[in-house]
């Protein structure tokens, strides 16, 4: 039994041996591959370490054709790019000559944001101011046919309403009184030749019914007529009454007065349904058509708005406004357009087909140019000159300059429209990119060439400043780039930071350009040990 449990004792320390064994070698050989792979890893590491960039030149962040050797700010505080080496307009990785290139940071400070370029429906509002006028088929007047006397008033002053029918005045009139003596005589005659042969009862009555006809056609109401016809006697005055229900617009009749026939006595207008006349402008027009559904507001009832239909456009313009009238015609219940009232006239039109469109506020529109900001990649525009079409409310037809999808700036594209910075950027559209700066060798610092051409240096001493018209007077020595003499001269101030700290008579030295002709601009200006020029004569610029 003890032999037994000895021998099974020796063959669990073999095993237990055997496996340390074992367990030992695989870690030898884990631990060797690691180390080969680790080696590897290092020899594969030390192979792909990125070599450093070689930095160029550096370069305006506003395009403009502007670079220095070392790291600097232009006027505005915006540092400048550095361009690195292979960075060529031909390997397409840097900005073109009409680029801008703006750093993350700034663009979150200063908000930029940016919209896709995309197709829409232009819907419009087109507003006109109008007019309120009576419908022309609404007005009447009261003008006897004959000549008379103005015997009474029932109605004596204008603007007083009236209903259909109601007395307006009395007239008499001895043509009027004739007329109905020859009537009253005729049908006398014709009683009296009951018994007579039958060919002069009927002369007799087509005199009485001619001189009927005479009284009808002086406009007799025919309650007056069958008076006169029963009763059969002539009545001194005639009664007119108003023609419609109305508000006297016009009155001319006074009593006792004589009027002539034709002549106008009053006016009756129904205001119960009025148009209003707009004026549309003469871009708008071809938007309208009849019966188009318009919105009209008066001022005198802002919270009140009045539908109406446009019923016609006139086919005439307007030279002095160059406008054309727009009726339309809507109800006037209450009678609370007046007539002569102004107001104002909207008109919902909507576009045909589907346009590309971009928010106006991406459009910097300098008089004679159009011009977009398209975002190529993030802290990259391009200023684009567009070609526009149709406007709606927020949006604006583009018809040539760029493509859907493309981002466009919408808010904060001011930045270029600030000083001299809006020409410089864009002034690569119409002309041919300036070519790219060429890389300096190794053992040189770089000079740039494209800097002479727009931007020039030179050095002197302080005159005078004015802060109050950011201006310099500067007493300079000889401009080597513009030929121009050692001389005092008065420059602007990019920027009024440019200013402070400088006193007369401080040494200097400066860059400026010109901004248009004649006006020559400060962009950077520095202390230097001391002055490099003597003073010329003085003038007042170029």
């Amino acid at each position: 039994m003890k032999a037994s449990n000895v021998i099974a004792g020796l063959v669990v320390l073999g095993v237990v041996g055997a496996g340390g064994y074992w367990l030992g070698g695989r870690s030898h050989g884990a631990g060797g591959e690691a180390a080969v792979a680790v080696g590897q890893a290092g020899s594969a590491g030390g192979a792909s370490a990125p070599k450093a960039r070689k930095i160029l030149y550096y370069r305006n962040p506003m395009g403009l054709p502007d670079t220095s050797p070392t790291p600097k700010k232009d006027p505005m505080g915006m540092d400048y790019i550095p361009v690195y080496e292979g960075e060529d307009e031909g390997s397409g990785q840097a900005a073109g000559a009409n680029q801008i290139r703006i750093s993350t940071e700034k663009i979150q400070k200063l908000g930029v944001r940016t919209e896709a370029v995309g197709v829409r429906t232009l819907g419009k509002t087109v507003r006109a101011a109008g007019r309120v006028e009576p419908d022309e088929r609404r007005v009447h007047v009261v003008a006897p046919k004959f000549e008379g006397y103005v015997e009474r008033l029932h109605v004596n002053v204008t603007g007083q309403p009236v209903a259909k029918g109601q007395p307006l005045f009395e007239v008499y009139s001895p043509e009027l009184v004739s007329a109905q003596r020859e009537y009253a005589i005729a049908v006398q005659g014709v009683q009296a030749m009951a018994g007579a042969a039958s060919e002069a009862q009927a002369g007799m009555r087509q005199l009485a019914e001619s001189s009927l006809a005479r009284l009808r056609n002086w406009d007799l109401s025919p309650e007056q007529v069958n008076a006169l016809v029963k009763s059969g006697e002539a009545r001194r005055t005639v009664t007119f009454r108003s023609p419609v229900s109305g508000i006297v617009t016009e009155k001319k009749a006074v009593q006792g007065m004589r009027f002539m026939p034709g002549e106008m006595l009053y006016q009756v207008t129904d205001l119960s349904s009025v148009w209003v006349i707009a004026d549309v402008f003469e871009q708008d027009i071809g938007l309208v058509r009849a019966g188009s559904r318009a919105s009209v507001k008066i001022n005198a009832y802002p919270d009140k708005a009045f539908e109406g239909r446009i019923t016609y456009v006139y086919p005439t313009l307007k030279a002095e406004t160059r406008t054309v009238p727009v009726r339309v015609e809507l109800a006037n219940p209450g009678q609370l357009l007046k007539p002569a009232m102004f107001s104002q006239v909207e008109v919902q039109v909507g576009g045909k087909a589907p346009v590309l469109a971009v928010p106006d506020s991406a459009v910097i529109d300098s008089g004679t140019r159009r011009i977009v900001l398209v975002q190529l990649k993030e802290g990259r525009f391009e200023p684009r000159e567009v070609k526009l079409g149709a406007r709606s409310e927020n949006y604006v037809e583009v018809v040539d300059g760029v493509r859907e999808g493309e981002q466009v700036v919408v808010a904060a594209n001011f930045l270029i429209d600030a000083e001299s910075n809006l020409k410089a950027a864009i002034g690569g559209l119409g002309a041919a990119a300036a070519p790219a700066a060429p890389a300096a060798p190794a053992s040189a610092s770089p000079q740039p060439a494209a800097a002479a051409s727009v931007g020039h240096k030179g050095q002197g001493t302080v005159d005078g400043i004015d802060a109050k018209a950011g201006t310099i007077s500067l007493n300079h020595g000889a401009i080597a780039s513009l030929k121009w003499p050692a001389m005092t001269m008065e420059f602007k101030a990019a920027n009024p930071a440019l200013l402070q700290g400088l006193k007369p008579g401080a040494a200097v030295s400066f860059e400026f350009v010109e901004r248009q002709p004649g006006e020559w601009v400060v962009t950077s200006i520095t202390p230097a040990p001391a002055p490099q020029a003597a003073a010329g004569k003085s003038h007042s610029g170029h």
